[in-house]
């Protein structure tokens, strides 16, 4: 019961805040730029041709542009603007006085970051589909010629969840240890784009937690990756809250 009103205290903290918009106009922006070309254009998802997965071919064009730089770094925004709402508002100390454990408060607040990156990716795929009716109901009078493929979308959508989660476990360590907010964003985003760069000509970037969300969109022959980076995700996610957590609760001062 405590950790339950923790977290609902933690979420009411982002209800409005800049990491609550950052996820609404992140998962429409992509939808929207593609409805409008199609509106635009005259194009609807049928125009994809005759192909038997025309769902799967639009779903996969949308992540392309999405996971190969927005996704990680809205994750990375997100996860450092709501970690450091504490050092923002120099409340560190009441939270800490509070009845609360170590536990609750760590865990809760990363809990808050989860259950955000989930609504943004529910805008998204309500965008998604958005992107696909509106333009056959508006210029065809009807619905795409295929079945929605939900269970597939499900899949494809879990898959590149886990794939953000080392992000989220980095950023989240990052900004629990320091108080300036462009240290986390700062390292976030040399990452990011190093890793984008080093893609392109080193083997060894699955090294990198990074890199994990574009491999999703990246053909096997492509990415060369010797292990299960979904897997590998997981396990980095792991280490690094234990870690993170361990820091955290043994660190003399907090905030």
């Amino acid at each position: 019961m405590v950790f339950i009103n923790s977290l609902q205290s933690e979420w009411l903290k982002t209800k409005r805040s800049t990491s609550f918009w950052l996820a609404i106009i992140g998962g429409f922006f992509i939808p929207l730029i593609w409805l409008t070309v199609f509106l635009v254009k005259g194009y609807t998802i049928n125009s994809y041709g005759p192909i038997p997965g025309i769902w799967v071919m639009h779903y996969n064009m949308m992540w392309q542009n999405m996971v190969s730089f927005l996704l990680p770094m809205g994750v990375i925004l997100s996860s450092s603007l709501i970690t450091q709402l504490e050092y923002k508002n120099n409340t560190w100390k009441q939270v800490h006085t509070t009845p609360q454990s170590y536990a609750t408060v760590f865990f809760a607040k990363l809990s808050a970051i989860l259950i955000l990156t989930l609504q943004f990716f529910l805008y998204f795929n309500i965008g998604i589909l958005l992107s696909a009716y509106i333009p056959t109901l508006l210029l065809e009078g009807g619905l795409p010629n295929q079945a929605l493929p939900v269970w597939s979308i499900v899949k494809s959508n879990a898959r590149i969840f886990v794939t953000i989660l080392p992000i989220i476990g980095i950023q989240y360590l990052i900004s629990l240890r320091f108080k300036n907010f462009l240290v986390p964003v700062g390292i976030g985003l040399l990452a990011l784009v190093g890793t984008l760069i080093a893609i392109n000509f080193w083997e060894y970037t699955w090294i990198s937690p990074y890199a994990y969300c574009l491999l999703n969109v990246i053909t096997p022959a492509q990415a060369n990756v010797p292990i299960n980076f979904h897997w590998m995700s997981i396990v980095y996610f792991v280490v690094l809250t234990g870690i993170n957590y361990y820091l955290y609760s043994t660190r003399g001062e907090k905030g």
